[in-house]
């Protein structure tokens, strides 16, 4: 997965899914949440299994398309909030 977005795209649909995530899980892929780009759409989605939610964002370029990957939800948002406005974020796997 390769992504580069500006820091208030990518903030605005985890700032959405956060409050589902929970740091002490019984499952630690639950304190994660799904980044999945399809063509010019990035969705963000969190669960604690009970509650989904789903935050989406359109990029600006389109990326190679059906890629995805989950990450600590905390530290994301916590890097993204720190970062200054309009910094651009790059995710490479």
């Amino acid at each position: 997965m390769s992504l580069n977005i500006t820091r208030e795209t990518l903030l605005e649909p985890l700032q959405t899914v956060i409050g589902v995530v929970e740091q002490k899980q019984t499952l630690p892929i639950l304190s994660n949440i799904l980044l999945k780009i399809e063509g010019e759409a990035l969705s963000v989605t969190a669960t604690d299994l009970e509650v989904e939610l789903i935050g989406q964002s359109n990029l600006l370029i389109q990326q190679e398309s059906n890629q995805s990957i989950t990450l600590p939800a905390k530290k994301l948002v916590e890097i993204t909030k720190s970062l200054p406005a309009q910094a651009v974020i790059q995710l490479q796997r």
